[in-house]
């Protein structure tokens, strides 16, 4: 799929590894994410670790049969014990532990009901962070409703749709297009959209704001119809595949929830429309210098600020053909 995009599939920044409820006391769970194979656990303080997954010992994945003992996890092929940090701190058969016994750890943040990684190429520390969401946990506001799709195609597409006002119209069959503000504040971009929404009673006044902490982090909030948060995180999974998740959560009152009323039926419509772009994300190709006419709107800005995510001299240049 390169042949589609000139970017790398991988970017800079936070991404969703699992939710929270994913990893359960003591749990291991294998991921592949980015093209490689991980593992994460949850030590017995309730600390969630990701760390590369083969055991530096006989190749070994922890993943499979590793299980937690204290602040580690220990492997189920020579039972070597390896630490949140990736130390082996533990070998039961000798009197020492070999020098470089060392596995990659993953800069992990678990906040919002989600355990996030630290991507980056060059394997730097984190240059921003994730927002504590206020909404996550109060006693207003409904629990997740999750829904996933592996989507053939990469995240720079799918978090465009954040400034492509002009699609909601001839893709979702909204009344009107949007009218849009666009602001980037280094690694965070905002979308502030207002439009009018249709109900059973008539159109109403709506509003869209789209926040995006980097490449992995989304937050939509829906005012108008129900008020709505999304939460959204794209996972690149290889260089073909991208894990799209959508937590749902509505401020409820009125018989308005995530699974009732106006608040569930505005989720299912949010539905309709990620199948509708779906087949057009998965089906396009992206051209890095696109024909754009004067109502196109912020593509330029949204393109501006992405670039920030990927090592210099990581895209190839070639034809739009």
């Amino acid at each position: 799929m390169g042949s589609r995009f000139p970017f790398p599939a991988n970017p800079n920044g936070w991404f969703r590894a699992l939710y929270s409820t994913e990893l359960g006391p003591r749990e291991v769970k294998p991921l592949h994410i980015f093209g490689r194979e991980l593992v994460a656990f949850r030590d017995e303080d309730g600390v969630s670790h990701v760390l590369d997954a083969y055991c530096r010992h006989l190749g070994a994945h922890l993943g499979y049969g590793g299980r937690v003992e204290g602040r580690g996890l220990r492997c189920p092929f020579h039972a070597w014990l390896w630490d949140g940090s990736g130390t082996c701190i533990n070998i039961p058969y000798a009197k020492r532990i070999p020098p470089g016994a060392r596995l990659r750890s993953w800069t992990t943040n678990e906040k919002n009901g989600l355990i996030m990684i630290w991507h980056h190429a060059e394997e730097k520390p984190p240059s921003f962070e994730i927002p504590d969401l206020p909404e996550y946990g109060a006693s207003d506001w409904s629990p997740y409703e999750v829904r996933r799709w592996r989507v053939r195609s990469r995240w720079l597409d799918m978090n465009e749709n954040a400034v492509d006002q002009v699609h909601f119209r001839y893709v979702h069959g909204t009344h009107t297009v949007p009218r849009t503000e666009v602001e980037m504040d280094g690694p965070v971009l905002r979308c502030r959209s207002r439009m009018k929404m249709g109900t059973p009673r008539g159109e109403i006044d709506g509003g869209i704001d789209t926040t995006d902490w980097g490449p992995g982090f989304q937050t939509v909030r829906v005012t108008g119809i129900a008020e709505t948060l999304m939460v959204n995180t794209s996972t690149p999974v290889d260089d073909e595949y991208t894990d799209v998740s959508f937590a749902y959560s509505v401020k409820q009152g009125a018989g308005t929830s995530s699974q009732h009323g106006v608040g569930a039926a505005l989720i299912r419509d949010l539905e309709k429309q990620m199948a509708q772009d779906i087949v057009i994300w998965e089906n396009k190709k992206y051209f890095e210098k696109p024909l754009l006419c004067d109502g196109d709107g912020a593509f330029p800005v949204y393109r501006r600020w992405m670039r920030q995510f990927f090592a210099e001299g990581a895209w190839r240049t070639g034809g739009e053909g």
